[in-house]
């Protein structure tokens, strides 16, 4: 059937064979699947993640407040293999019933905290330690406000150009099209943002800097979708120099390779209970 045969039905009804890539994982319910009991280590705070693009924007804040020298920032982070739908385990469900990576649990409160949602990650462990989230109000509202913009752009560059351009079963031109007209827009506006500032908000490297480079960053670097060259990503620029000089950065290359199983060996870590963890991969 060609897109143009497709009458939504009265009632939509869920077709398990549809979906492409992820149908396995894909359900229209929520709530957990089956028992399943999250491994636990020995920090205060535990984080059970992925290195997709969400997952990869808390590890690098870790870093980087370790980098800081934020002591109190060691964690634990182990992966959850969403291919296999572990995000589904009751003990993660109850820690985000969104059933979405990643989630972390705080063990140093009076009685542990869960926070989902990769953004309100961000914002808990920048307002807990006292770093990259400025205190002054118009810079912090800036932040603030760059941070809500990845969070509401970037389903428009995830879940809609990378799924039909990357892992739809089908290629259908329509929806590549309009999902690649909003990408090439929001880049435009970070292009502009960056033009005259060093980092996202001014010459201060923030929370906003660590949420947007892995979606963004990585995309004008090729290393999202393979889609360099489909979205002429080298005329942005500014974007181009921001992504490189981030990518230097020891916090993101550390925190980059985090809960991540594919790729080099140099640039992969399931799980991560020490620094030497770390150490051992980008060693080799």
């Amino acid at each position: 059937m060609s897109d143009n045969d497709y009458s939504p039905p009265k009632v939509w009804t869920w077709d398990k064979a549809s979906g492409g890539k992820f149908a396995n994982i894909n359900r229209p319910i929520s709530g957990s699947t089956h028992e399943e009991v999250l491994p636990k280590g020995k920090h205060g705070l535990q984080l059970h993640s992925l290195a997709t693009p969400n997952g990869v924007k808390v590890t690098i804040m870790l870093e980087e407040l370790l980098a800081a020298g934020v002591k109190e920032a060691e964690y634990d982070a182990f992966i959850v293999n969403i291919q296999e739908g572990k995000q589904f385990g009751s003990e993660f469900v109850a820690i985000n019933p969104n059933s979405k990576i990643p989630a972390l649990l705080d063990y140093t409160t009076k009685t542990p905290t869960r926070i989902f949602e990769s953004g309100a990650i961000l914002v808990y462990l920048a307002e807990k330690f006292g770093h990259f989230l400025p205190t002054e109000a118009s810079h912090r509202a800036e932040t603030m406000s760059w941070l809500m913009w990845q969070m509401g752009s970037a389903p428009f560059l995830g879940g809609g150009f990378g799924h039909f351009y990357a892992y739809a079963p089908e290629k259908f031109e329509y929806p590549i099209n309009r999902y690649a007209m909003e990408v090439k827009r929001q880049l435009d506006v970070l292009d502009k943002q960056l033009e005259n500032n060093e980092y996202i908000t001014g010459s201060e490297y923030t929370i906003a800097d660590m949420a947007i480079w892995p979606w963004y960053g990585v995309l004008v670097q090729g290393f999202l979708y393979e889609a360099k060259d489909f979205l002429d990503v080298k005329s942005y620029k500014h974007i181009m120099r921001w992504a490189n000089q981030l990518s230097e950065r020891p916090g993101v290359k550390r925190g980059r390779i985090v809960n991540r199983v594919w790729g080099e060996e140099n640039e992969k870590l399931k799980d991560r209970n020490s620094a030497d963890d770390i150490d051992k991969v980008l060693a080799k």
